[in-house]
């Protein structure tokens, strides 16, 4: 199983971004994806995350600004950022909770990392 991400990039504050994160693999099922990002000399933390029935949850200092959505016919979850800040700079990772089909084994799988940055 794999997640690959997409999107990342350098934009000026106030502008927009979207990545995505298509998994790809041996897949039966997958239950949660997820947003993390983390900031230099930062940890690691959740942004977003979306249920397979759609339900979702953001971190405080995104919401009104960030959209989470999936498409569970292409295993695929984007994240559309809007008004971003220079505090949103960070590496992102997609995440995946997913039930393999060969071996149904539920498990976590992560994305490499697009990097965003946010400045003028």
């Amino acid at each position: 199983v794999q997640l690959q991400a997409s999107g990342g990039g350098l934009v000026q504050p106030g502008g927009s971004l979207r990545l995505s994160c298509a998994a790809s693999g041996s897949i039966f099922s997958i239950n949660v994806m997820g947003w993390y990002r983390q900031a230099p000399g930062k940890q690691r933390e959740l942004v977003a995350r979306i249920t397979s029935s759609g339900s979702t949850n953001y971190r405080d200092s995104v919401k009104g600004r960030f959209t989470i959505s999936r498409d569970n016919a292409k295993n695929t979850v984007y994240l559309q950022m809007n008004s971003l800040k220079p505090e949103d700079t960070a590496v992102y990772y997609c995440n995946a909770y997913i039930l393999t089909a060969v071996d149904r084994i539920w498990d976590d799988y992560w994305g490499q990392g697009t990097l965003v940055t946010v400045s003028s």
